[in-house]
């Protein structure tokens, strides 16, 4: 059953806020379960102006960290924007300063020819505008986005403590705000580089877990495995990667960044990230596997239709295989270029016309055979009694995949989502938890049986939820015996902000704290116990 939204309360959670000084008590309904006694932290866009300055895309707003504190059954919600460079030199300046994802910083208006001549020569300042997620290296905490700059955040106070550059420790252009994290607290990384002989790479850089000595794990950062790029001067977008127990699986897709557009562009006139994109229509997808010890590429040449992709869901090895479950969105579109906040701000009658000719999502099943046979020609490689997912040898020692449909829905994306990561990452699973995206508006929490396609749904009318995230029952034994924690913005209600925690076997409501004051969107996070 599909919601309409002729009201128009999504375009709310797309407006600016206010920090909070303290923290604010919430009204709880239902039972917090005991074992939540923790923070939920998220982190979203705050500011989507300066002074009389717009952002235009949802990924400019400046970020704004949210946290609800969970202890003894009350709990109070706090929220702070990160003092980034960005945000403060905006602050200061009542100007968008430095370039955001799809904003355009103007060179200073008070400075004359030659110094704007020369700022120019400087080179790019890229922003450290860390809106996309949080998680922990060691014993401490990073907000990030995508860029090379990570900024350290105390969870406690939300204070921003430094920014981090990871271009001193690896060689790295960025890495994605979807890391791996393993139970000892190493973390892996992907990110596009400078590889051999001039060309573009991508690496996977290791950050080990927390030192003995105390010191900070990531001067001890590297490069573990270079997967190559299927062309030269144009890397493809990576958002997050797959990782089993003994795997790194990478899918590129046909969404390139245009090197040289990127670097000669932004100097000239002004441009943006969103810019640099284009879309290879010939291309397809490539994707590539490498063995995690030692760290090594494996020359497969897998190959599927083009698709689009941002959130890798799991993936795991069974009988010679690896199976990878996907978020995709059909073709080759940068689905980026429906996420303008015009767009999103628009009626719902627009916003429903704008999704109409975006790409379709869909939720995929790739299989990848570990030891494709040469020999076997056209006949299907996949021998995993439970898909439908193939793979066949081509002539050309390509290997061809046809994925499994887990779910799909026109326009109905079953998006940003979550497992039971400390069971079940990297491993056989079968549940999978998601935020529904009703024509890019998110109005729904969804569950997922990747086994049997069973689905379950929770959602109310004008209610915008975020990202689920899942905690487990420390008495539970199912890999869904737990809750799913999520921030719902309902812009009409008497208390418009609410923590709402679901039970994970049916979407069934356990409680919810509700604080009046409005809050925007958030894209991800993390529970921390």
């Amino acid at each position: 059953f599909v919601f309409e939204h002729p009201a128009g309360g999504y375009k709310k959670i797309f407006e600016t806020v206010e920090e909070l000084n303290e923290p604010l008590p919430a009204t709880v309904t239902g039972r917090i379960p005991s074992f939540i006694k923790g923070s939920l932290l998220r982190l979203g866009p705050g500011l989507f102006e300066v002074g009389s300055e717009p952002f235009y895309h949802l990924f400019d707003g400046q970020a704004l960290m949210h946290k609800f504190d969970f202890s003894s059954g009350q709990v109070t919600y706090f929220r702070k924007f990160v003092k980034t460079d960005a945000y403060v030199r905006a602050m200061t300046e009542k100007r968008v300063v430095i370039t955001e994802f799809g904003t355009c910083a103007y060179p200073d208006p008070c400075k004359n020819i030659f110094s704007r001549f020369f700022t120019y020569f400087k080179g790019v300042e890229v922003t450290d505008n860390c809106l996309v997620n949080v998680y922990p290296v060691g014993e401490d905490f990073y907000a990030v986005t995508e860029t090379n700059y990570i900024t350290k955040v105390n969870v406690e106070t939300l204070e921003t403590l430094k920014k981090v550059d990871l271009c001193d420790y690896v060689n790295i252009n960025g890495v994605t705000a979807h890391p791996h994290i393993e139970k000892d607290g190493t973390v892996y990384n992907i990110g596009n580089c400078m590889g051999k002989g001039a060309s573009l790479a991508y690496n996977i850089v290791r950050i080990p877990p927390q030192q003995k000595d105390k010191s900070d794990p990531i001067e001890k950062s590297k490069v573990v495995v270079q997967f190559p790029s299927a062309e030269r001067f144009k890397p493809s977008y990576v958002h997050s990667f797959g990782m089993t127990e003994n795997y790194f699986v990478f899918v590129e897709t046909p969404v390139k960044i245009h090197l040289l557009k990127f670097l000669s562009a932004w100097s000239i006139r002004g441009s943006n990230y969103m810019d640099c994109f284009e879309s290879d229509e010939e291309k397809g997808t490539w994707i590539h596997i490498a063995r995690k010890h030692p760290g090594e590429y494996i020359d497969y040449k897998f190959r599927t239709a083009a698709m689009g992709l941002f959130h890798h869901i799991n993936c795991y090895e069974d009988s010679g295989f690896i199976v990878v479950d996907l978020c995709a969105w059909k073709g080759f579109e940068f689905v980026y270029n429906y996420l303008w906040l015009a767009n999103l701000r628009a009626n719902w009658e627009e916003v429903k016309r704008n999704a109409m000719i975006a790409p379709q999502p869909e939720v995929r099943r790739y299989v990848l055979p570990l030891d494709p046979c040469r020999e076997e020609q056209g006949k299907n490689l996949v021998c995993l009694p439970y898909t439908t997912a193939t793979a066949t040898m081509r002539a050309d020692g390509t290997i061809w995949l046809e994925p499994e449909v887990l779910f799909s829905g026109p326009r109905q994306a079953f998006e940003f989502p979550q497992i039971n990561y400390k069971m079940n990452n990297g491993k056989n699973y079968t549940y999978a938890y998601a935020l529904g995206l009703n024509h890019f508006i998110p109005d729904r929490i969804c569950k997922l049986n990747v086994k049997t396609k069973e689905t379950w749904v929770w959602q109310e009318p004008d209610s915008y939820p975020s990202e689920p995230l899942f905690v487990q029952n420390p008495d539970g034994v199912d890999e869904d015996d737990g809750v799913l924690m999520t921030i719902v913005v309902s812009p009409g209600a008497q208390r418009p902000t609410c923590c709402l925690i679901l039970n994970a076997k049916d979407l069934s409501e356990v409680a919810r704290a509700e604080v009046d004051i409005m809050s925007p969107v958030t894209f991800h996070g993390m529970y921390k116990p």
